[in-house]
């Protein structure tokens, strides 16, 4: 039996490396495939498996160090594990063509928090920036960076701020993950332009990307290192949160959340709530609260 990691699922299909760096086309027995899991994908990128060369099956999921994980679809309650055993997790954002919505930003670092694993925000796409778009990337860019989440404002398209980047991804596994059309592709291709992956357009119409990246597939790095690209999501339903401990993985709220008066406050409309009265005085960011109010309330059935 050999060890190896996943670098590409496909849904019934694995590619998986052996230690010695030679690459095995591989798939799941059904029995394996529904075992005691709610995912749609027991095995993620990422994964460390065994497998049986000859027959080219995964026979066991070792133990994972972390993974990231998401609603699998509207109306579903199974989870997709996006990626597992990562040591950071890039998040890519535009201001336009597409418009990231703050909540996506949201949902996506409260769940890394969620899973203890770093996060870092990349604006991208600046060379297509306004005036009125600039105002806007910065104000994000402040916003996170108070708070102390790493942000980065880059154009892949023209190479600004590559540096800074690359240095982040260095010797690292790295997820990288966002909207549909902000420019992941492209940005790999810049990094390394041996990949030569796809890149798309935007639609004059909707300003929305389309899907390139069809599966998940860590690539090497040219400096060392790995990146797991991901397909463009659309929105990113959370799933298993106690609503009780939401407020955790917001470190701002959480933070102050030490002095309310009561210490099981959610920061709702209890009395002597310091993380309401920060909002108003512009100490949490109004649009954080929001977000961090929408996963409190809602069900999240219409998020995906």
């Amino acid at each position: 039996m050999n060890r190896g990691i996943v670098i590409k699922s496909t849904g019934s299909r694995y590619r998986v490396a052996d230690e010695e760096g030679n690459i095995h086309e591989c798939f799941l027995r059904g029995r394996f495939r529904v075992s005691g899991t709610r995912t749609t994908n027991p095995v993620a990128v990422g994964d460390h498996v065994t497998f049986d060369p000859g027959e080219g099956v995964i026979v066991t999921l070792l133990p994972r160090r972390n993974y990231i994980i998401r609603r699998a679809s509207n109306l579903s309650r199974e989870s997709q594990i996006i990626a597992a055993n990562i040591d950071q997790a890039f998040l890519v954002i535009t201001v336009k063509m597409p418009a990231t919505p703050v909540e996506f930003i949201d949902r996506f670092l409260a769940t890394a928090e969620a899973y203890r694993i770093p996060a870092v925000i990349i604006i991208n796409k600046t060379d297509l920036y306004g005036e009125e778009e600039m105002a806007r990337a910065c104000l994000i860019k402040d916003v996170y960076e108070k708070i102390g989440y790493r942000v980065m404002m880059i154009s892949a398209t023209e190479d600004m701020s590559l540096a800074e980047v690359g240095e982040a991804l260095r010797n690292r596994i790295t997820l990288l993950s966002g909207n549909s059309g902000v420019g992941k592709s492209t940005l790999l291709n810049r990094l390394n332009p041996g990949l030569s992956l796809k890149t798309g357009s935007i639609s004059d119409y909707h300003e929305q990307g389309k899907h390139i990246t069809s599966f998940p597939e860590m690539h090497p790095v040219e400096d060392g290192g790995y990146v797991i690209d991901t397909p463009g999501i659309r929105g990113f339903g959370v799933i298993d949160f106690d609503r009780k401990e939401i407020y955790h993985f917001f470190p701002e709220i959480f933070r102050i959340s030490s002095g309310c008066r009561f210490y099981n406050c959610l920061h709702l409309d209890e009395p002597g709530c310091l993380v309401r009265e920060a909002v108003a005085n512009d100490e949490i960011e109004p649009w954080r609260y929001r977000s961090y109010i929408s996963m409190l309330l809602e069900d999240n059935e219409k998020y995906r």
